[in-house]
């Protein structure tokens, strides 16, 4: 209800601010504290909702509708943790690093952390990035391609890593086997604590939790995509390859990451200096209204195909469009380039 229906009517009524930081401001925005203490602060309260959780549906006797709205519920924090561990994982402090992969431990969702700082910000807004979305591309047929594709990158990314090093992938130095691990021992601790009648709340909850990241991601580069230079080299990323939304109360709650384009352009600005940029694409709403509007794909492709059209001046082939749907989208615009 939280996310699905007050947060967007609280965007509607108060609406964008595009308001950014003054310059005078920034280094006193960067060591206020008070920033980071809400970073922190996530972290034990999404674990106690998990916890909390699991206990309620382990003991509470409750009805199959209530275990699965509580297991969604639960889920939805750890969705909205997993953008704090994005947020984490981007600093460079130790303490943040290793809170940024133990949030990511409720949706057994730790390669994250390796394939979003050093696969997706390579490689955002191509054809080869799993979670950059196409032009035509329905969320459901994205959702699997971005999961088992992220999976694979933080896989092989890692395996890279170590073996430059001389080391097995399989050796305690991978940081998704780390990652991993912090999940197994959780999950391991409220199963022996409540048992078994406690797994399909957690599997429910983490698939739920971690699907939330990925419609956020679906909406973020949707039909956005960078050019091949004449040497074989991808343009580096600008602003314009990152949908963006200046709607006030969904960027309070997500920490600013609606400033997509400046995050991508500078991933280790903190949140509280994020800028909005004159020139990214706009969304029509915060990320909030639209999260719903993805699962119906008709309706997201009526409001974001000509969108994207636009934002191209008409040019399809400018357009990173679905190899599936590619015929009919040429068929439907190519004429209007």
């Amino acid at each position: 209800i939280l996310v699905h229906a007050i947060i967007p009517a609280l965007d509607w009524l108060f609406g964008e601010d595009a308001a950014n930081p003054p310059e005078a401001a920034l280094a006193g925005l960067v060591q206020d504290r008070y920033y980071s203490w809400v970073l922190y602060a996530f972290v034990p309260l999404q674990l106690a909702a998990t916890v909390g959780g699991a206990w309620l549906a382990a003991t509470g006797d409750l009805p199959w509708h209530h275990l699965l709205g509580l297991a969604i519920s639960v889920g939805m924090v750890n969705g909205v943790a997993i953008n704090t561990a994005h947020e984490l994982g981007h600093k460079k402090g130790k303490l943040d690093r290793w809170l940024a992969r133990i949030s990511l431990a409720p949706t057994f969702y730790g390669h994250f952390y390796v394939e979003h700082n050093r696969g997706h910000h390579k490689n955002v807004s191509t054809p080869v990035d799993p979670a950059s979305s196409r032009m035509g591309e329905t969320f459901w047929a994205f959702w699997p391609r971005t999961v088992v594709g992220s999976l694979r990158s933080a896989w092989h990314l890692e395996a890279e890593r170590l073996a430059r090093s001389g080391k097995s992938v399989w050796s305690l130095s991978n940081e998704n086997l780390q990652s991993w691990a912090m999940s197994v021992v959780l999950w391991g601790a409220v199963l022996v604590v409540f048992g078994w009648v406690a797994l399909p709340f957690l599997l429910i909850q983490a698939v739920y939790g971690f699907s939330l990241l990925e419609v956020v991601n679906y909406l973020e580069h949707y039909g956005l995509l960078r050019r091949t230079l004449p040497d074989g080299r991808v343009e580096r990323c600008l602003p314009e390859h990152s949908w963006n939304s200046n709607h006030m109360v969904t960027n309070l709650f997500l920490y600013h990451l609606q400033r997509h384009s400046d995050h991508h352009a500078n991933p280790t600005r903190r949140y509280q200096t994020l800028r909005s940029i004159d020139g990214a694409p706009n969304l029509p709403s915060g990320y909030a209204t639209l999260i719903g509007l993805t699962y119906i794909p008709p309706l997201w492709r009526r409001m974001m195909d000509h969108r994207v059209i636009e934002h191209y001046d008409g040019d399809i082939t400018k357009v990173n469009v679905h190899p599936r749907v590619r015929d009919k989208v040429m068929a439907k615009y190519g004429a209007v380039a």
